[in-house]
C-alpha cells in the first residue's frame, strides 16, 4: 500500500459523502406528508408489489451468479487460465449494482405519493421533492459504485505490490467485476422492461382505449401494476445500468492507462488514478448542481426544463474546468490534451442531451409534427414516429463520432503514424472521454430516476381524487419526466459507445496477459510467417498484425455481421417478450370488466393483485433467454473464430447497437409525448380519435424506449465484459 498516493484517498472519501448526501435526502423526503389515507394506501399497493418483484428477480439473479462464478472458478484454479480474484469481483460487481437498483427504487416508491400531496402547495414543491429522490438514485449509483472501484484497488495493490506489471494486472482484474455488475444490469433492464410495459400496454389499450377511461384511473385493474412497472424498470434497471456504465469507464480506462503508461514509472500510476479523481470532483460538483435545481409556480414546460439544464450545465462546466486542474496538479504526460478528450466527452453528453430534448420534447417540432399526424389515424402516427426516431440518430452518431476522433488525437498529440505507443495513449483517450461524459452522473441520473416518481405521483393523484388543479401540476411534472427520461436513455446510450470501445481495446490488453500466462506455461504462438511471437514485448499494433484483425479477414467480417445480428435478435427478442406478457395483461383486464360487476361504475375494487402477479410472472420467465444469449455468444464465437472474429463482433454489435438504440429511445419518447400533447387539449384532447391514435403510438413506443431500446446499451458493453472475462479460454483454442 505504500505505493498509493494520499491523493487516493479523495476517492473513497468522495464515495462515503455521496452516500451521506443521498442518505441526508432520503430522510428529508421521508419527514414529507404522504397525504390522505387513500394516498397512503395506493402507495402502499404499489412499494409492495415492487418489492416482491424485485425479490423475485433477485432469486433468479442469484442462481444465474452462482452457477458463472462457478464456471470462472473452475477456469482459475482448475484450467488456470483465469486470475483467481475474478469470481470475487464478478460477485461484487453483481451485488453492488442490485444494491444501487434496491435503493434508488425504494426511495422512489416512498417518494411519489409525497411529491403528489407536495403538488397540493404548489409546483416548486413538487419537484423539489420528486427531483432530489431522484437524486437519491444518482448519488447511491456513484457513492457505491466509486466505492467499490476503492476497495478492489486497496486490496489488489496490497496482494500484487512490488510485482512486475503489477497495475496491469490488478486493473485487468477489477474490469471483471464491470462483467458481474453488466450481467445484473441486464436482468434488471430485460425484466423490469418486460414487467412494466406488459402492465402499460394493458392499461393503455384495454383501459383508455376499449374502456374510455382515463389514465391511472383506479377502475382499471393494471394501473397499480403500471405503477410499480415505473418502479422496477425505470427506477431499478436504470440505476444498474448506469452504474456499470460508470464503473465500466474508469475502469477500462484505468487499464488502459496501466498499458499505454507502462514504461513511464509513476506516471502509470497516475494515469491509473486520473479517471477515479475525475469521477470524484464530477461527485462533488454534482451535489452543487442539484442543490441549484429550482422553479417557479406556474412554470412552463421550457421553464421546467430550463431548471433542470441549470444543474446539470453547471455541474458539467465546473466539472470541465476541474478537469483541467486535476490533471495539472498530477503532471501527467500530456495533461492539456487529455483534458481537452475529457471536454470532448462531457460536451458530447451535452449535445446528445439536447439532441434528445428536441426530438422527444413536445415542445419542438418534431414532437408536435407527430400529434398532428393523428389527425388521420393511428398508422400516420407510427409511421412519423419511426421517420423521427430513424432521423434523430444523425445528431448522437456524429457527435460521439467527434468525441472519438477529438479524444484520440488530443491524448496521443496528434500522433498519426499508429505507432503501438500512439495507438495506446489515444485510446487511453477515448476512455477517458467515456470518463467526462459520465462524471457528472449524480445530477444527471437524478433527472431521469425523477421521471418515473414524478408519473407515479400523477397515477397516485388521479386515483386519490385530488382534483383537476393538482393533476393539472402532476401532468406537468409527468411530462417534464417523459423528456428527461428520453435524454437520460440518449445519455447512457452514448456513454455506453464509448465505454464500449474503451472495452474493446481493453479485451487486447487482456488477451495479452492471457498469452503471457500461458506462454509461461510453455505454450508457443506462431505467426503467419511461421516466426515465434512473443506477447511480452508485443504492442497492440503487434497483436493486430498476429491476429491479422483485418476487413479483409473473414472471420472480423463474419464477426461484424454476427454482431449486428446480435443487436436485432436481441431486441426482437424482448419485443416478442412484451408483446406475450402484454397479451396476457390484456386478458386479464377484459376478464375482470366482464365478470367483476361495477367496476366501471366505481361499486366494486377490481383484483390489482392478479394484474401484479401476471406482469411478474412473464417478466420473469422472458427474461432469461436474452441475458443468457448475451453472455454465450461472444464465449461461443471467441472459440470458433478466434480473436479476429471477437474484435468484429464488438466492433459490429457496437455501431449497430448504438444507432438501434438511439432511435428506438427517441421514437418511443417521441410518441409518448406526442400522447401527452393530445391530452393537454390540442387535436380534440382526451378521449377523441386523434387521442386514442397517440394512444396506439405510445403503446408500440413502449417497449421501444423501455425494453429493448435501453437494453442493448447493455448488451453491447456486457458482451465486451464476457469477452474479457473468457479472453484466457479464447486463448486456450488458438
Amino acid at each position: 500500500m505504500n505505493n498509493i498516493p494520499s491523493v487516493f484517498w479523495l476517492v473513497p472519501a468522495a464515495s462515503i459523502t455521496a452516500l451521506a448526501a443521498a442518505w441526508i435526502f432520503f430522510r428529508n423526503m421521508m419527514k414529507e406528508d404522504e397525504g390522505t389515507v387513500r394516498m397512503r394506501e395506493i402507495a402502499g399497493h404499489v412499494r409492495k408489489g415492487a418489492m416482491a418483484y424485485l425479490k423475485q428477480q433477485y432469486k433468479v439473479v442469484t442462481i444465474v451468479f452462482v452457477i458463472l462464478a462457478a464456471v470462472f472458478a473452475f477456469m482459475a484454479y482448475v484450467m488456470k487460465v483465469q486470475n483467481p480474484w475474478v469470481p470475487f469481483a464478478f460477485l461484487t460487481g453483481g451485488f453492488f449494482s442490485g444494491l444501487a437498483g434496491f435503493l434508488g427504487m425504494k426511495t422512489a416508491t416512498y417518494a411519489s405519493a409525497r411529491t403528489a400531496n407536495a403538488a397540493r402547495r404548489g409546483l416548486d414543491s413538487g419537484l423539489r421533492i420528486a427531483f432530489r429522490s431522484g437524486a437519491v438514485m444518482g448519488l447511491v449509483v456513484v457513492g457505491l459504485g466509486l466505492l467499490d472501484i476503492a476497495l478492489w484497488f486497496v486490496i489488489l495493490n496490497a496482494v500484487y505490490d512490488g510485482e512486475q506489471m503489477a497495475l496491469v494486472t490488478i486493473t485487468t482484474t477489477m474490469l471483471t467485476f464491470g462483467m458481474g455488475a453488466s450481467t445484473q444490469a441486464l436482468f434488471a433492464r430485460v425484466g423490469g422492461g418486460i414487467y412494466t410495459k406488459a402492465a402499460d400496454v394493458g392499461a393503455d389499450l384495454v383501459g383508455k382505449v376499449e374502456a374510455d377511461i382515463p389514465e391511472d384511473d383506479p377502475r382499471n385493474p393494471a394501473t397499480i401494476a403500471d405503477n410499480v412497472g415505473d418502479n422496477v424498470g425505470d427506477v431499478a434497471g436504470m440505476g444498474a445500468d448506469l452504474y456499470e456504465s460508470y464503473c465500466g469507464s474508469i475502469l477500462s480506462t484505468a487499464a488502459l492507462g496501466a498499458t499505454a503508461f507502462a514504461m513511464s514509472g509513476d506516471m502509470q500510476l497516475k494515469a491509473v488514478i486520473a479517471p477515479m479523481l475525475i469521477a470524484t470532483v464530477g461527485i462533488f460538483l454534482s451535489l452543487l448542481g442539484i442543490l441549484a435545481v429550482k422553479t417557479k409556480e406556474g412554470a412552463t414546460m421550457k421553464d421546467l426544463l430550463h431548471s433542470l439544464g441549470n444543474g446539470t450545465n453547471l455541474s458539467a462546466a465546473l466539472t470541465a474546468v476541474a478537469t483541467f486542474v486535476i490533471l495539472y496538479m498530477l503532471k501527467i504526460d500530456n495533461w492539456l490534451g487529455l483534458s481537452f478528450s475529457v471536454l470532448s466527452g462531457l460536451i458530447a453528453g451535452v449535445i446528445i442531451g439536447q439532441a434528445t430534448e428536441y426530438y422527444t420534447s413536445h415542445s419542438y417540432k418534431p414532437t408536435r409534427k407527430i400529434a398532428e399526424a393523428s389527425v388521420t389515424g393511428s398508422a400516420t402516427v407510427i409511421i412519423k414516429g419511426i421517420g423521427t426516431g430513424m432521423i434523430s440518430t444523425l445528431i448522437p452518431v456524429l457527435a460521439i463520432s467527434a468525441a472519438i476522433m477529438i479524444s484520440y488525437l488530443c491524448a496521443n498529440g496528434f500522433d498519426m503514424t499508429m505507432s503501438a505507443a500512439s495507438v495506446s495513449k489515444g485510446l487511453y483517450g477515448i476512455g477517458i472521454a467515456s470518463v467526462g461524459m459520465l462524471s457528472t452522473l449524480g445530477i444527471t441520473l437524478a433527472t431521469d430516476a425523477y421521471g418515473p416518481i414524478a408519473d407515479n405521483a400523477g397515477g397516485n393523484a388521479e386515483m386519490s381524487g385530488l382534483g383537476e388543479e393538482i393533476r393539472h401540476r402532476t401532468d406537468a411534472l409527468d411530462a417534464l419526466g417523459n423528456t428527461t427520461a428520453a435524454t437520460g436513455k440518449g445519455f447512457a446510450i452514448g456513454s455506453a459507445a464509448l465505454t464500449a470501445l474503451a472495452l474493446l481495446a481493453s479485451y487486447v490488453e487482456e488477451i495479452k496477459i492471457a498469452m503471457i500466462r500461458a506462454a509461461e506455461s510453455g505454450k508457443e504462438f506462431i505467426g503467419a510467417a511461421g516466426a515465434m511471437f512473443n506477447p511480452s514485448d508485443a504492442g497492440i499494433t503487434d497483436f493486430m498484425e498476429f491476429f491479422q484483425v483485418n476487413l479483409i479477414n473473414p472471420k472480423v467480417i463474419v464477426g461484424c455481421f454476427i454482431g449486428a445480428m446480435a443487436a436485432f435478435l436481441f431486441c426482437g427478442l424482448t419485443m416478442g417478450a412484451v408483446s406475450r406478457a402484454a397479451s396476457s395483461m390484456v386478458e386479464e383486464v377484459r376478464r375482470q370488466f366482464r365478470e367483476i360487476k361495477g367496476i366501471l361504475q366505481g361499486e366494486a375494487t377490481p383484483d390489482y393483485g392478479r394484474c401484479v402477479e401476471i406482469s411478474t410472472r412473464g417478466a420473469q420467465r422472458e427474461m432469461v433467454l436474452p441475458a443468457i444469449l448475451a453472455i454465450l455468444i461472444p464465449v461461443i464465437v471467441g472459440i470458433v473464430l478466434g480473436v479476429a472474429g471477437v474484435l468484429g463482433l464488438l466492433a459490429g454489435s457496437l455501431a449497430t447497437g448504438f444507432t438501434l438504440a438511439v432511435f428506438m429511445a427517441n421514437a418511443g419518447g417521441a410518441w409518448d409525448n406526442a400522447k401527452k400533447m393530445v391530452e393537454e387539449g390540442n387535436f380534440g384532447g382526451k378521449g377523441s380519435p386523434c387521442h386514442k391514435a397517440t394512444i396506439v403510438g405510445d403503446t408500440v413506443g413502449d417497449p421501444f424506449k423501455d425494453t429493448s431500446g435501453p437494453s442493448l446499451n447493455i448488451l453491447i458493453k456486457l458482451m465486451s465484459m464476457v469477452s474479457i472475462v473468457m479472453a484466457g479460454l479464447t486463448v486456450a483454442f488458438i
